[in-house]
């Protein structure tokens, strides 16, 4: 073989070498991405992880607007009607008549002492019947609703409240009120007349919003013609 034919084959050979080591070098290449790929339980923990966010996110979008748990107003066909009748034997052994106490706003409260909401809201009312009673300009009244007069009276005397409690052992007045649960509220203005309802519990601070409400509304209203 010619000197010439020698370095040909030569820089053949040394053109396979690279070539081959060029291949070499990619499948290296290859196998290094391979390897740098995110191992399968991290993929997992990375989208378990976008779940759990998502449903985060979510609930505190529901919780921002769910309905509160106490002062839940609701509609009712008594709504801008008389009162209806209430009156009957306290548990103190006197009585009560709402129609005695026109002119004042009246708070009508069915509940039961076994009723939990019931025993969360009392503070509340204690603290409404407390700041009236010194301002006289309304009145607070439980009925007592499927339950037993020496209960009542144990729960006042442990959880406070001086306040008239109806009793309605035949359930005559939760039915003309149209209360099939505890506890309810309705609010009764100084003319007779049911402006608002409430389920679910009060506090004093709801009631008085709901006064001042009515109150300012009155306010406003054009005066009545001749």
């Amino acid at each position: 073989m010619s000197d010439r034919e020698t370095d040909v084959a030569g820089t053949v050979a040394e053109a396979g070498e690279a070539r081959e080591a060029g291949e070499a070098g990619e499948v290296a290449d290859a196998d290094d991405a391979v390897e740098i790929e995110v191992p399968r339980g991290r993929r997992t923990g990375l989208i378990v992880s976008a779940v759990v966010a998502v449903v985060a996110v979510a609930f505190v979008a529901v919780l921002a607007t769910r309905e509160p748990a106490t002062d839940r107003r609701r509609d009712s066909p008594l709504i801008g009607k008389v009162t209806p009748e209430l009156a009957g034997t306290t548990l103190d052994g006197g009585s009560f008549d709402i129609d005695d106490q026109q002119g004042r706003w009246v708070v009508v409260n069915f509940f039961a002492t076994w009723c939990v909401p019931c025993q969360v809201e009392h503070p509340e009312l204690v603290d409404f019947d407390t700041e009236h009673g010194r301002t006289g300009d309304a009145v607070l009244v439980s009925v007592l609703f499927d339950d037993e007069p020496t209960d009542a009276r144990d729960y006042f005397d442990r959880n406070g409240g001086d306040w008239p409690v109806v009793l309605d052992e035949e359930g005559r007045i939760a039915s003309v009120y149209g209360a099939p649960k505890v506890p309810e509220t309705y609010l009764v203005a100084p003319n007779g007349r049911v402006v608002q309802k409430f389920t679910g519990g009060v506090t004093r601070d709801g009631l008085n919003r709901a006064i001042d409400e009515v109150e300012q509304a009155a306010e406003a209203a054009p005066p009545e013609g001749p």
